[in-house]
């Protein structure tokens, strides 16, 4: 059988793979509550990679199976989180390198899990191709797979040939040119085809089929030539490819015409059959001319011999006119060789090593669910807790429950206060709050110092890239900086913001703080302090009339909805459903997820109960407040008491009690909130980091490059224009489809802990074109947890994703700003956890290291 043909493999570089995959899985699939590791099946898939992209230099059939299950993962854990995201510099060498004297890339680094995906793909075809040109042609198992990987092989290329500018966006090394892949395919496809005429000759099948199989044979041959024989291509191949397969073209051609002959002789018809044999024996003379090595011997002796008894019985009797090989019929055609299609999995055995991560549809549906999730826990919360503050306003403005009580065992003080200043004191007292405040600067300084150094990174490599550029001009042909760090700023700028927010929320933490410092500090000294500095007065001698029967009831019905509603705010954060197999099995259903409805349904079964609660909540409170002061006009009337200073200071008491406990609230959930934002802020540098590293080496690549191309002896030929670009419409190459048009909805779905998720396509932070459409901006996330100042808006710049059907219904929160309108921009419906203001005096990047 004539010479068959492999493609060279390209040659990889050792990648660190470990820490940037756990950095994006850490930042995709993690939360502060449930930590995602992946460690084991990073680090075996940092092994496979490397088994599998040097095992296939053996050319050995169980390399296969190797690279196989490597390529299967790559495909696996692509769905699994965007390829484009992955900030590993992925090297892979020009399969075709000789050198580089015609001043194409040799190399080529992106640093995306897509361009990896394709040269893994393109090393198995090239390895398909050695694997089947090392079969033996005597075995029929061997004959058998040779044709089904050539088969393969040819499929491969031709799949890459219409994906491969989809997946790298900027200009390929040669042997990724689509016109490169579709020639290989040609040649693939050629090849398989003569096994299959192989596979006849061995298999003695009738002469006629062994003529059709080698006559298409040869026209696939004939395509290929011409392909390989493009000025954009010709320089590409091994110096021998082209003559062998134009000996190829004509060798085919002669076993057609051979076995043709036969079928005229089976026939009678000797004249033709004559015509045929000389036909064949001017091809196989022209196959080794052709291609410098003797094609089908045998075939060709055979035909020799053939002719010679042809001519001699032709002579002798049958004397038959030998007609011009132009006029005779043509050979038919058969071609049982396919491009087969892709198929995945490749492996026989394939076990997903990320399997507990979910696909990107379900962890997209999982964070939008979140959010609406989070929207309704947070507005139902703050509702709750600003009609209790109205609530103990009313009370604190009474002096209730104070006013009714009686005092007496030697302290002038009443029971209630006592109460209060014991709960203050068991909280640690005003002590602890100043000791959560002066924390504050500590944890908000470190959040702007990752944040100041994330920014330093990408402006320092954002000047460098520069300057080459400005160095190299046009020969400069990487992607600029500023188009690949627009969602990194982006998300920057919305860091410095949330920070902002912080500060001002901070500022008026101390402003409240600073208010009731004097009624708090009395109130942790204890009872003595208290009736010290309480002003002189009639200690309180009260009648037990009906208003202070009705005052007292009133009073226990206030202790009892605090206790409600301590319990419905407990079951509003526990309140967990796991949304995950639902939206799986929707996933597996349908191919897609219908999120808002799914959502809605579950949120409406999970709570719409305690919304219901709520509400019952707060309209029994307005009915209780309107009972309370009715009740305290008649107690007023019957005891004739005014607020005096003693029972003002008593007020003043009670409040301060109040604010101790928001205070105290607020500091432990700001403390949660900045250390949560140290975690998403220091997983964001680290994507920046590992952003920056990919971009050096890059660099560092494209610069070795052009020093070499340089230090040439003579100016580099210019390359060709590829096919890909002419306006005239080409069977073989045609145009890569547009990416479709992602689902708009997907565009809304928030992000979760701790790196904003880029939804439907992936904006990619390298890589990537300008011509390529990406989706909108994807905002950075909060820190998870309720939202104590959840009325403070949210800056006007900022447009909120749609939330839950209702909107919100919160009150207004005495003393801070009004909250915002439903669908508006709103820091309380994030995933919050502190109190967020709208920006003040501070702009970003100009924050004091010390807020207070």
């Amino acid at each position: 059988m004539a010479e068959l043909i492999s493609v060279p493999l390209k040659k990889p570089s050792e990648v660190d793979i470990v820490k940037p995959l756990k950095n994006l899985i850490q930042s995709r699939y993690s939360t502060a509550d449930k930590p995602e590791d992946c460690s084991e099946a990073i680090n075996e898939f940092a092994k496979l990679r490397n088994n599998a992209i040097w095992k296939a230099f053996e050319k050995y059939e169980s390399s296969l199976e190797i690279i196989y299950g490597y390529y299967d993962q790559i495909v696996a854990l692509e769905s699994k989180i965007p390829s484009q995201e992955l900030q590993v510099p992925f090297k892979w060498k020009d399969a075709f390198d000789r050198g580089n004297i015609f001043g194409s890339r040799m190399s080529l680094t992106i640093p995306s899990l897509s361009y990896e995906k394709v040269c893994v793909l393109f090393n198995i075809a090239a390895l398909q191709s050695g694997v089947a040109a090392a079969q033996s042609i005597e075995s029929d198992d061997g004959l058998k797979l040779a044709a089904k990987l050539f088969q393969q092989a040819s499929g491969i290329f031709n799949h890459l040939k219409s994906t491969v500018m989809l997946a790298i966006h900027q200009d390929p090394t040669p042997d990724l040119n689509p016109d490169t892949l579709g020639a290989l395919s040609q040649l693939m496809l050629a090849q398989a085809q003569q096994i299959f005429v192989h596979k006849a000759i061995h298999d003695n099948m009738k002469d006629s089929i062994v003529a059709k199989l080698a006559s298409q044979c040869e026209d696939l041959y004939a395509e290929c030539l011409k392909v390989f024989q493009r000025e954009n291509l010709k320089q590409i191949w091994d110096k021998d490819w082209i003559p062998i397969i134009a000996g190829k073209q004509a060798a085919l051609g002669a076993v057609a015409e051979l076995y043709q002959s036969l079928v005229c002789k089976a026939n009678k018809s000797i004249g033709e059959e004559i015509s045929r044999l000389q036909r064949a024996t001017e091809l196989f003379r022209a196959a080794q001319s052709r291609s410098g090595r003797a094609m089908f011997e045998d075939l060709s002796s055979k035909a020799d011999r053939n002719l010679t008894e042809a001519k001699k019985d032709n002579d002798f009797i049958y004397h038959e006119r030998i007609p011009d090989i132009k006029s005779v019929d043509p050979i038919g055609k058969a071609q049982p060789a396919k491009v087969l299609q892709l198929a995945h999995p490749m492996s026989q055995n394939f076990k997903d090593l990320f399997n507990e991560l979910v696909p990107v549809p379900v962890h997209q549906a999982m964070a939008s669910y979140d959010l609406r999730k989070t929207e309704i826990v947070n507005t139902e919360i703050t509702r709750l807790r600003e009609a209790t503050q109205q609530l103990n306003g009313l009370l604190s403005s009474l002096n209730l429950p104070a006013a009714i009580e009686v005092t007496g065992g030697g302290s002038d003080v009443p029971p209630s206060i006592l109460e209060k200043a014991n709960m203050v004191s068991s909280l640690g007292g005003i002590a602890e709050l100043e000791k959560m405040i002066t924390e504050l600067p500590e944890l908000l300084k470190r959040n702007q110092d990752i944040l100041d150094e994330t920014d330093r990174m990408l402006n320092e490599e954002k000047q460098a890239d520069d300057a080459l550029r400005q160095q190299f001009k046009d020969k400069w042909t990487r992607t600029s900086s500023d188009k690949l760090t627009e969602m990194f700023r982006s998300n920057a700028v919305k860091y410095r913001q949330i920070i902002n927010n912080a500060v001002e929320a901070d500022k008026v933490v101390r402003d409240k703080f600073e208010a009731q410092k004097y009624f708090m500090e009395l109130l942790s000294a204890g009872p003595g302090s208290i009736e010290a500095a309480l002003p002189s007065g009639t200690s309180s001698n009260v009648r037990d009339t009906s208003a202070v029967t009705s005052l007292r009831q009133l009073m226990e019905e206030v202790e009892t909805i605090k206790a409600e509603r301590e319990a419905i705010e407990s079951e509003l954060k526990s309140g967990t459903t796991d949304m995950k197999d639902k939206f799986l099995s929707a996933l597996a259903k349908d191919g897609a997820i219908n999120e808002p409805a799914i959502s809605f349904e579950v949120l409406g079964q999970t709570y719409g109960a305690l919304q219901k609660q709520v509400s019952e909540s707060i309209d029994k409170q307005t009915s209780l407040m309107d009972r309370i002061r009715e009740a305290h006009s008649q107690f007023v009337s019957e005891t004739g008491s005014t607020a005096g200073g003693r029972e003002k200071m008593l007020s003043q008491l009670a409040s301060a009690h109040d604010a101790f406990r928001d205070l105290q609230n607020n500091l432990k959930e700001g403390t949660k909130f900045y250390n949560d934002l140290t975690q998403m802020l220091v997983s964001f540098q680290n994507k920046v980091s590992d952003y920056c590293f990919a971009r050096r080496t890059e660099k560092e690549e494209l610069l070795k490059d052009l020093t070499q191309e340089s230090s040439r002896s003579g100016p580099a030929q210019p390359p060709a224009t590829p096919s890909y670009y002419n306006t005239e419409p080409k069977k073989e190459t045609p145009t890569p489809a547009t990416p479709s048009v992602p689902n708009p909805a997907a565009q809304q779905v928030p992000t979760t802990l701790p790196y904003p998720v880029y939804v439907h396509g992936m904006p990619v932070p390298y890589g990537a074109s300008s011509n390529t459409p990406y989706p909108a901006y994807a905002p950075p996330p909060m820190p998870q947890g309720y939202n104590p100042y959840g009325t403070m808006p949210y800056p006007s710049s900022y447009q909120f994703p749609q939330g839950p059907p209702g909107g919100y219904q919160g009150h207004h929160l005495s003393g801070y700003p009004q909250p915002g309108q439903p669908g508006q921009p709103g820091y309380p419906n994030q995933p919050g956890g502190y109190p967020n203001c709208p920006p003040g005096s501070y702009p970003p990047g100009s924050y004091p290291s010390n807020p207070w």
